[in-house]
């Protein structure tokens, strides 16, 4: 009697079935652990004082204050000017092509400007963004915040 063999050809393709029960495990822990991380973190700053920042005492001062009611003003000088601010307000973009012309003009006297930003605190997050998004645009890229000690 002849032994008829049954000859099979090996199947070359890939079972994929594991890797998709793994992937739907996965998936299941992710969808249940996803709703308990935090999204952020309740932080409160402490009160303390700041130290002085450095000066240059041959560079220009430009300091820009925002007001609580979101007005823009801006002074230059030879120091930071906390006391007297022009009693003209300006729009964001005035105050953008004011620091434009005061910091080409000082580039063509060989001067260096420090940028100083003061904000009422009853000022919003964005509205002190977008003056120091618009310093930015004027080609300022360093900016100093000024506070008051505690």
């Amino acid at each position: 009697m002849a032994r008829i063999r049954n000859r099979r050809k090996p199947v070359a393709e890939m079972n994929v079935v594991p890797y998709i029960d793994v992937m739907l495990v996965l998936l299941v822990i992710f969808m249940v652990t996803a709703p308990m991380l935090n999204q952020g973190v309740k932080v409160e700053l402490p009160q303390v004082s700041s130290e002085v920042l450095p000066q240059d005492n041959d560079a220009v001062i430009l300091t820009v204050s925002i007001k609580a009611d979101k007005s823009y003003y801006w002074t230059t000088g030879t120091e930071v000017d906390v006391e007297s601010v022009d009693e003209t307000a300006v729009a964001l973009d005035d105050m953008i092509r004011a620091a434009t012309a005061v910091l080409a003009a000082n580039r063509t006297q060989g001067k260096q400007v420090q940028v100083y930003v003061r904000a009422d605190k009853s000022v919003d997050y964005g509205s002190v963004m977008q003056a120091m998004g618009g310093l930015q645009q004027a080609g300022v890229t360093d900016v100093g915040l000024i506070t008051e000690a505690p």
